[in-house]
């Protein structure tokens, strides 16, 4: 199993529509960032994915599963992109800051500090133990 962080706006496409869509899940589409698209073509069967809010909020809120692995993104008309459908999991009592990720030492390697404009990205297993310890502090 591997570990991702997906970003979206809450004002798109928020937590609590994540979950709204149920045990079906919704597609993850709309990327059109190449490695973006690279790391959800990466993404396979039951990997686990933070949720993160971004512009409004900058916080991981909660964790989506992958249910289904890359297909062709029906809202690109040239056909390259690709979307993976997620479905959550579970929703942070206590979102976790970018700010708070910023402060910890141990996380200063994240993509999400060091490529912030990636809107997919891998997180190794060290980083997703604390960041999911962090949301129970």
């Amino acid at each position: 199993m591997k570990y991702w962080l997906l970003k979206s706006e809450p004002n798109v496409w928020s937590i609590d529509q994540q979950k709204k869509a149920g045990t079906k899940g919704a597609p993850w589409d709309g990327v059109r960032n190449y490695q973006a698209a690279k790391n959800l073509k990466n993404m396979k069967k039951g990997d686990l994915c933070f949720f993160y809010h971004s512009n409004i909020g900058k916080e991981i809120v909660g964790v989506v599963k992958v249910i289904k692995e890359s297909f062709i993104d029906k809202t690109d008309k040239t056909g390259r992109f690709v979307a993976v459908t997620v479905q959550f999991k579970s929703r942070f009592s206590k979102p976790v800051t970018l700010e708070n990720i910023k402060k910890n030492k141990d996380l200063s390697h994240l993509s999400l500090i060091k490529q912030s404009r990636l809107s997919v990205m891998p997180v190794d297993y060290k980083s997703w133990k604390i960041i999911n310890n962090m949301s129970r502090i």
